[in-house]
């Protein structure tokens, strides 16, 4: 797998970019693993409903072609997009979201935080009152309240065109969390988005992209 860091970009340009990547692959055509960051900008998924967007302002709103509802990109968060093969690689989609969980939940181990999953609810949460704690999520989340003393750090939504994946995951590290109280992120109204600066731990954007990449790679490997 290629590791390509792209710095800040655009996000519509990139969309358009591994959406051609990915139509125009070959066989042998090489996997690759894109790191950057976008300006401020909200992006729906193909099932993104209007009504969770509730005061975007000055933030643009893109429609993508991705899985999942509305979610929020901005500076001091790394997004990753995994350019993958999933016939070469020998697994299916849901292993291969699993692997990226996976490589989040060991990203945040690394930095002495612990990673959860959500049933039903991809992404990574941490605990607010103890996310350096290794102690697991106990019995069933509440119906109701599936977050209590839960905060998001790590957003999941994918495509898959032809056995090929684009699209992919944001791990949030030094942000304004401002922009995330004008959605309801990913469709859960009263879900609280945190970054890892928010929870005490202090790495740059070229630190986090570096650890990230290198987890993610290990983890997608066949």
């Amino acid at each position: 797998m290629l590791i390509e860091r792209l710095g800040r970009v655009d996000y519509e340009p990139t969309f358009e970019a591994m959406r051609a990547y990915t139509e125009s692959r070959q066989g042998q055509s090489a996997d690759r693993l894109w790191l950057c960051e976008h300006p401020p900008v909200f992006t729906q998924g193909l099932a993104g409903q209007a009504q969770h967007v509730l005061a975007p302002g000055e933030i643009p709103v893109v429609q993508s072609n991705r899985g999942g509802q509305v979610t929020y990109h901005g500076p001091g968060q790394v997004v990753a997009y995994p350019l993958l093969d999933l016939r070469r690689a020998g697994y299916y989609v849901k292993e291969y979201v699993y692997r990226i969980e996976e490589a989040v939940i060991r990203t945040l181990s690394h930095l002495g935080v612990t990673g959860h999953r959500v049933a039903g609810s991809p992404g990574i949460y941490v605990r607010l009152d103890a996310p350096g704690s290794h102690a697991a999520l106990t019995g069933p989340r509440p119906a109701d309240e599936p977050f209590r003393g839960l905060g998001k750090i790590a957003a999941l939504g994918i495509k898959v065109s032809r056995h090929c994946t684009y699209h992919g995951l944001a791990l949030n590290v030094a942000m304004d969390l401002q922009p995330y109280s004008r959605i309801n992120p990913c469709g859960y109204a009263g879900l609280q988005s945190i970054d890892l600066s928010t929870i005490g731990i202090h790495i740059t954007w070229d630190e986090a992209a570096h650890l990230l990449g290198s987890k993610l790679s290990a983890s997608l490997a066949p």
